[in-house]
């Protein structure tokens, strides 16, 4: 989910991390090189994020424990806030937890400065969706089995839809569809619109529209940025020319009361966001019957951006056998089922009709629909410092100080420098 992919202020990685780890990876082991006892009792550590998850993934352990008796797993909850800034001091340390989630953005960074090692032996990843296991494969190798995965759609008021006597969105509405409800749903003087044009929730939004316009951030080979492409302006321009029509608040306005608050309030009537929305929309007083979900809309293409966590392991634990273990079971279909029925949606092919069902009032497959037409998460070996960038460049877009043009050709001429020293 965005939360855990890409905020603001980009926590995950701050400026002296590759630096850091590149003192990391020096004195890096593989772990005990000693002949390790089978027999042996062992506690494994595993690092995650997410309060709500901690009971399932506790669940997940102890099911592990099972069927590994001398094997005993410690789930250990830092907050999103401060997890990165945990695990790089840890790492620093030689002491990070022995597994822990990674996500898409902090990825090739931790793998290329040897924080965390490739997975030994074969895997079988055709039980994942292919962006996932892309984006966690580095110079060739997988460094770790897909958890949970997210796509993006649109959340949308059912009763601003009908005060305004509209009809809900179709499967394969477009943008210009979209863009017209925005306007028809939008009263300012009212203090409401039709959706909000945020900005630093990349994955919700200016991700999706570039692809959809067949744009992209970043080139396959990630050393040539995608911001001067005109398919990729026109994916930026589709939320510019939404603040300029007033289907949107204006930036000050969504700094000062987020998208998602005004949403739960009745002042957004559509809202693009993830399949994580789920519990706090189901639970929130005021959405709670009030929205479903639709595809997002169409431009040349249709795409939502894919993004999910992946359990690692690092290089320096001293029981790899057994954390490979760990990482293999949680990647398992067994394990996928229970993922499914407690928590985000499971990675692992085939087991997302519990997650599903847990909502029938909901059109949830829309979310698993979107698969078969999701693109990877844009990243590269320091995505933070770029993810930077686009905030102070194109911020001038979203405040009218330049075009938006002028602020993504910027941006595209700041972010090919960033590349060129990866």
């Amino acid at each position: 989910m965005l939360r855990r992919t890409q905020d603001a202020d980009v926590e995950a990685v701050e400026r002296g991390l590759l630096s850091t780890l590149l003192v990391v990876s020096a004195c890096s082991g593989g772990g005990d090189k000693k002949a390790a006892d089978p027999n042996a009792k062992v506690t494994l550590s595993y690092g995650v994020w997410d309060a709500n998850q901690k009971p399932v993934m506790e669940s997940l352990a102890a099911e592990f424990t099972k069927t590994h008796p001398n094997i005993t797993v410690e789930v250990q909850l830092t907050p999103w806030a401060d997890y990165w800034t945990k695990l790089k001091a840890a790492a620093t340390g030689g002491a990070a937890p022995d597994v822990f989630w990674m996500n898409g953005p902090n990825f090739q960074l931790y793998a290329s400065n040897k924080v965390i090692g490739p997975m030994p032996g074969e895997a079988d990843l055709s039980v994942y969706p292919k962006p996932l296991t892309d984006l966690y494969t580095f110079e060739g190798k997988p460094y770790g089995l897909p958890k949970d995965m997210d796509t993006v759609a649109v959340w949308y008021n059912k009763t601003l839809f009908d005060a305004k006597k509209l009809p809900y969105p179709k499967d394969d509405w477009t943008w210009a569809d979209f863009q017209d409800a925005a306007a028809k749903l939008s009263d300012p003087a009212k203090g409401i619109y039709g959706t909000a044009a945020q900005l630093g929730s990349f994955q919700e939004y200016q991700y999706d529209t570039i692809a959809q316009a067949g744009g992209y951030v970043i080139s396959p080979d990630g050393k040539k940025s995608g911001y001067s492409d005109p398919k990729t302006i026109a994916g930026l321009k589709f939320w510019t020319d939404l603040i300029e029509k007033k289907s949107s608040p204006d930036l000050k306005a969504m700094t000062d009361t987020t998208p998602i608050q005004l949403f739960e309030a009745g002042k957004i009537a559509m809202y693009w966001g993830g399949s994580w929305n789920v519990s706090e929309f189901s639970a929130n007083s005021y959405t709670k019957g009030k929205v479903d979900v639709a595809p997002l809309p169409r431009d040349e293409l249709q795409a939502t951006v894919i993004h999910g966590v992946a359990n690692v392991v690092s290089t320096k634990t001293a029981h790899p056998d057994q954390a490979w273990e760990f990482v293999r079971y949680l990647g398992s279909k067994d394990a996928a089922e229970i993922l499914g029925q407690k928590g985000p949606i499971p990675a692992y092919n085939g087991t997302q009709t519990a997650w599903v069902k847990a909502h029938p009032e909901l059109k949830l497959q829309t979310f698993m629909d979107a698969v078969n037409y999701a693109v990877p998460f844009p990243v590269s070996k320091n995505t933070a410092a770029w993810n930077e960038a686009e905030l102070t460049y194109l911020t001038k877009a979203w405040t009218g100080e330049v075009p938006t043009d002028r602020a993504a050709t910027d941006l595209a001429q700041a972010m090919d420098a960033m590349l060129a020293k990866e």
